[in-house]
């Protein structure tokens, strides 16, 4: 699952380091390449079960999410702020995937665990979609986002209109590279939601390609979990 909008806002915590993920997915994407060799041996094997591990622990630790989601989600609303329609649009879409997710996770780890006795298949597919939703929202919010900034940085200035300054040219242009980030971690996250979805493959998708596209957006979302980081330090009198 891609970072929520909570943690992707800092709200859930106060500085979040999505390394967890990248571990994960490493050792998804190192074991997976291993089992190509020939012969296999033991090492790309217990490199997946490692990955397996992480990843279900983090589907545990995801059980105590709802809450900080919840506070984001309230704090956000309608999107009052936001002075384009169609990012406040998309972006309350997202933040309901987002809400819907958790508890369709939950109830598919509790079937798998035998917890409730329900078809687990059904609940891990719904999660999946509500994740390829949020995640397509995604991706139309950065698209619209790099178009508009771009028609602004790039549109020509009337008679008597003074060019932006230099500061806020800046500005603009560093939301550029944030938003094509997201874009590009985003894609990464919806062509593993597309090899999740049942029968979008004619058989199981290849762990090394999962865990590529999983390293791919793990290492993108660290970047900008530092990089948010370091603005917020510079701009801190």
């Amino acid at each position: 699952m891609q970072l929520s909008s909570a943690e992707q806002e800092g709200h859930a915590d106060c500085f979040w380091f999505p390394t967890d993920p990248v571990l994960g997915y490493c050792c998804q994407l190192v074991g997976g390449s291993w089992l190509n060799n020939v012969p296999p041996g033991p090492v790309g094997h217990r490199l997946l079960v490692v990955s397996t591990q992480l990843s279900h622990c983090r589907t545990i630790l995801r059980l105590f999410d709802d809450l900080s989601m919840f506070v984001y989600t309230k704090q956000y609303g309608l999107g009052a702020q936001e002075e384009d329609a169609f990012v406040r649009l998309v972006s309350v879409l997202g933040n309901l995937a987002d809400q819907l997710y958790y508890p369709c996770e939950h109830v598919a780890w509790a079937a798998d665990a035998r917890v409730l006795h329900v078809d687990s298949s059904r609940w891990w597919t719904l999660s999946t979609a509500l994740w390829a939703l949020s995640l397509l929202l995604g991706v139309a919010r950065s698209l619209w986002m790099l178009l508009k900034l771009r028609q602004r940085l790039r549109s020509p200035t009337a008679p008597f209109t003074s060019p932006l300054p230099r500061g806020k040219r800046r500005a603009m242009e560093a939301q550029m590279q944030s938003e094509a980030l997201s874009l590009l971690s985003n894609l990464a996250d919806l062509a593993n939601a597309a090899l999740a979805a049942p029968g979008a493959v004619g058989r199981p998708p290849s762990p090394w390609l999962v865990g590529l596209m999983g390293t791919i957006s793990s290492i993108l979302s660290m970047y900008q979990a530092a990089r948010a980081g370091g603005q917020a330090e510079a701009t801190t009198p």
